[in-house]
């Protein structure tokens, strides 16, 4: 894992599914501080700046620059390898094993060697078209390369899944594909806009920019009962895992804080910063994930990017992003 961190950006293009209810809107700004006050709004993790370099929208920080990477994970198939989602449609509210194989086009076969990357050889994301519900899953590879992971998905529509991966000797690729739920299906609105975020007893408050076009810092800080968190729990190489999805298309961003554990000089909490760059303006949808006493939360905001803040509008106090139960990664 690196020091200096980059953008991954993956958009999908669902966007027809739930239409202008969750397009990328005018109302654009800043992240603000959210008084002490604020009502409720929204949630959770994986945003910001990401991690290796490669065609599949990895952009990596080397020697403190930045620069800019073509989108990822828009298809399904990318520089010779594709995405093969073996479980499509799966009912809502039961317990389902979601299946998939990275292949190799041209050979048919199943991709079994990966190069690690974040202590695992494959990182699946899975959120809701209406981002209410996010997974950061990790499956496991039986020796034919079919992946599994047990799922269980909490309501009836279309969500995307998200494979982040490097196959042996290639480049990092972000593939994407569409998965059903079955069942009543009702859409619900994006969370209102939120820079603190509430999880079994803990705060995390959000602090910074999100800007269009520029790399920007954002500070996440953790505090439980009043007071800060300083001893963070390594999870993933690093003390807090941050995703951004773009509401609409669900462009992706895959960031990793700036600084690692062990490195001399990055502290376990309770300030943990990433390196951001927003794709475009719109509304976004921001996870992050920390350990702490041997447990992986989550905590979820929605944030605006690209102009000033809409004087209408009031930050809110966000609740946990929708999550299994014991979120195992």
């Amino acid at each position: 894992m690196n020091t200096g961190l980059r953008v991954t950006v993956f958009a999908a293009a669902l966007a027809a599914t739930f239409g202008a209810a969750y397009g990328v809107g005018g109302a654009v700004g800043p992240i603000s501080s959210e008084p002490e006050s604020g009502t409720h709004g929204g949630s959770k993790s994986h945003a910001a700046a990401g991690h290796k370099e490669g065609a599949a929208g990895h952009d990596e920080a080397r020697g403190g620059g930045h620069e800019a990477v073509p989108p990822g994970g828009l298809e399904v198939s990318k520089d010779g390898y594709t995405l093969d989602l073996e479980t499509p449609r799966i009912e809502a509210g039961e317990k389902t094993s979601l299946r998939f194989a990275v292949m190799r086009d041209g050979t048919g076969r199943k991709v079994t060697a990966y190069e690690r990357e974040h202590g695992k050889d494959l990182h699946l994301i899975l959120a809701s078209r209406d981002l209410a519900v996010y997974r950061h899953l990790h499956p496991t590879r039986a020796a034919d390369g079919t992946w599994s992971t047990p799922v269980d998905l909490p309501k009836a529509g279309s969500y995307r899944v998200f494979a982040d991966f490097k196959p042996k000797g290639g480049e990092a690729l972000t593939l994407g594909a569409d998965l059903a739920a079955s069942g009543p299906y009702e859409p619900g609105e994006l969370p209102e806009h939120s820079t603190t975020a509430k999880v079994d007893g803990y705060k995390v408050k959000l602090g910074g920019t999100l800007t269009q076009g520029e790399h920007s810092e954002i500070t996440l800080t953790v505090t439980k009962n009043g007071k800060p968190v300083r001893d963070l729990q390594p999870y993933l190489g690093a003390y807090g895992h941050l995703v951004a999805l773009r509401s609409g298309d669900l462009a992706y961003l895959h960031v990793h804080p700036n600084g690692e554990p062990g490195d001399g000089k990055t502290e376990p909490g309770p300030e943990v910063s990433f390196t951001a760059t927003a794709p475009s303006a719109g509304a976004y949808r921001l996870f992050l994930d920390f350990k702490h006493e041997g447990k992986v939360r989550t905590a979820a905001f929605t944030v605006h990017a690209g102009g000033a803040a809409d004087e209408s509008e009031k930050p809110a106090e966000a609740k946990p992003a929708e999550e299994d139960p014991g979120h195992t990664h």
